[in-house]
C-alpha cells in the first residue's frame, strides 16, 4: 500500500529548472477569482512550501484517471498530461510552470482560515453471501426510489420499521458479522469484501456508494464524546466501548440517521491497484486524490497540498477527485489513503492544519504550445 513518503529536505534546483521557475513567477498576476465557496489569490510558485521537492511521477497517475473524465477546462491540456507520463519530472514541472497558474484557496470573503485535512479510506472486510448465525448486519443496494435527494426511512427506521425492513427485502448484497463494521463501511463510502460464497469459495469484490437515505450525516463518536462515554474517539476505542455497552450499541448507530446503499463492483486486474470511482467519475489514486467542497475546487482541478503535521507532513501535488457529506468548506479536504488496516490507521490519524493551491490554466502559456 502507497504511503506518504517523508517531505524531502529541500536542495538547490537544477540552473533550468530554477530559471524556468523564475520566469514563471515573473510576468504579472491574473485577478482575483471568486468562488461560490472560496476565493482564489493568485501567487507565485515559489509561494507553495516544497515546490519541486515532490515525486511527480505518483501523482502523474492520478493525473492521467482524472484525463478520462477531463471536462472543458482540462481537454486540451490532457492531450499533454499523457505523453508526459513518459518523461522526467524535470520535464513535467517546466510544463506546469508553463501552462498553470498558482491561486491560494481562502474563505468567500478573501480571508485565510484555519484549513482542515482528514483522511479516509477502503476498508477490507470479510463478509457472507447469505445469513448465517454470524453475519447477521446486512449491507444494501437501493430500494426502488431511493436516490438521496429526498429523506427515507432513517437508520433506526431501517432497523425497526416493517415498512422499511420490506422495501429492503431481497436487497441485500453481503452480510457481515459487526454492525459497527458496517457503519464504518457506510461512514468512508465504499470496501473491500472478502465474500464467503454459499459452495465455501471466496472472492474480493468492491462495494462502491451507490446511494443514500437522504438524511444529515451525524458522528458517533461525537455522540459518545457528548455522552462522556469515551475520551478517544478512534474506531479502536469505540469497538471496545461497544463490546462493554451491547444494550447501548444500537442507541448508538441510532445517532447517525444516514445509511449508505451500495452496489457491487469486481475488482481485479488495474481496478485492484486504484481505489473507488471518486464524485468525478475516476478511481482514486492512493495519496494522490483529495475529496473537496465542489464548490470551492472543481473536479479534476490539480492542488498543491501543504500540511506540516502532526500525523503526516506532506507538501505534494494531488487531485480533486471526490467530495463527501463532512467536506464543505473553502479550505476543506479528505486525503485518501489506500486500502486496509494500514491505511485505516493513516486515515484515522489525520486531523491538521492545511493549505491549499489550485492549479489552473493559463490563459495564455508563457511559451507557445
Amino acid at each position: 500500500m502507497p504511503q506518504p513518503s517523508p517531505v524531502p529536505v529541500a536542495e538547490p534546483l537544477p540552473v533550468e529548472l530554477a530559471l524556468a521557475l523564475s520566469q514563471a513567477d515573473a510576468g504579472p498576476m491574473p485577478p482575483v477569482v471568486a468562488r461560490s465557496a472560496s476565493t482564489w489569490a493568485p501567487a507565485r510558485w515559489a509561494d507553495l512550501p516544497g515546490v519541486t521537492q515532490d515525486n511527480l511521477h505518483e501523482a502523474w497517475n492520478a493525473w492521467l484517471r482524472s484525463c478520462e473524465r477531463p471536462g472543458p477546462t482540462w481537454t486540451a491540456l490532457c492531450r499533454d498530461v499523457r505523453p508526459l507520463s513518459l518523461s522526467t519530472d524535470a520535464d513535467r514541472w517546466r510544463w506546469m510552470f508553463n501552462h498553470l497558474q498558482p491561486y491560494r484557496v481562502l474563505a468567500p470573503d478573501g480571508s485565510t482560515p484555519a484549513g482542515l485535512l482528514t483522511g479516509y479510506y477502503e476498508p477490507v472486510l470479510s463478509a457472507s453471501r447469505v445469513r448465517s448465525a454470524t453475519h447477521t448486519v446486512p449491507l444494501h443496494a437501493p430500494p426502488a426510489g431511493v436516490d438521496g435527494r429526498q429523506p427515507w426511512h432513517s437508520r433506526q427506521a431501517i432497523d425497526t420499521l416493517p415498512e422499511a425492513q420490506a422495501a429492503l427485502q431481497g436487497r441485500e448484497i453481503v452480510w457481515l458479522s459487526d454492525p459497527i463494521d458496517a457503519l464504518i463501511l457506510q461512514i468512508q463510502g465504499s470496501g473491500r469484501v472478502v465474500v464467503t460464497e454459499p459452495d465455501g469459495s471466496e472472492r474480493t469484490v468492491r462495494l462502491a456508494f451507490a446511494a443514500h437515505n437522504g438524511h444529515t450525516y451525524q458522528s458517533v463518536g461525537r455522540w459518545l464524546l457528548d455522552q462522556r462515554a469515551v475520551r478517544d474517539a478512534s474506531w479502536p476505542a469505540i469497538k471496545a466501548w461497544a463490546a462493554q455497552n451491547p444494550q447501548r450499541v444500537n442507541d448508538m448507530l441510532w445517532s447517525n440517521p444516514r445509511t449508505v446503499f451500495f452496489r457491487e463492483e469486481p475488482l481485479t486486474g488495474l481496478d485492484a491497484q486504484f481505489g473507488p470511482r471518486g464524485a468525478q467519475g475516476v478511481p482514486l489514486t492512493p495519496g494522490r486524490s483529495i475529496a473537496v467542497d465542489a464548490g470551492s475546487i472543481p473536479y479534476g482541478t490539480p492542488v498543491w497540498l501543504s500540511t506540516p503535521g502532526p500525523s503526516v507532513a506532506l507538501n505534494r501535488l494531488v487531485l480533486a477527485q471526490d467530495t463527501g457529506g463532512a467536506i464543505v468548506g473553502a479550505v476543506r479536504a479528505d486525503y485518501f489513503a489506500g486500502w486496509g488496516q494500514e491505511a485505516g490507521t493513516l486515515a484515522g490519524g489525520i486531523k491538521q492544519p492545511l493549505q491549499l493551491w489550485a492549479l489552473w490554466p493559463r490563459q495564455t502559456p508563457l511559451v507557445p504550445r
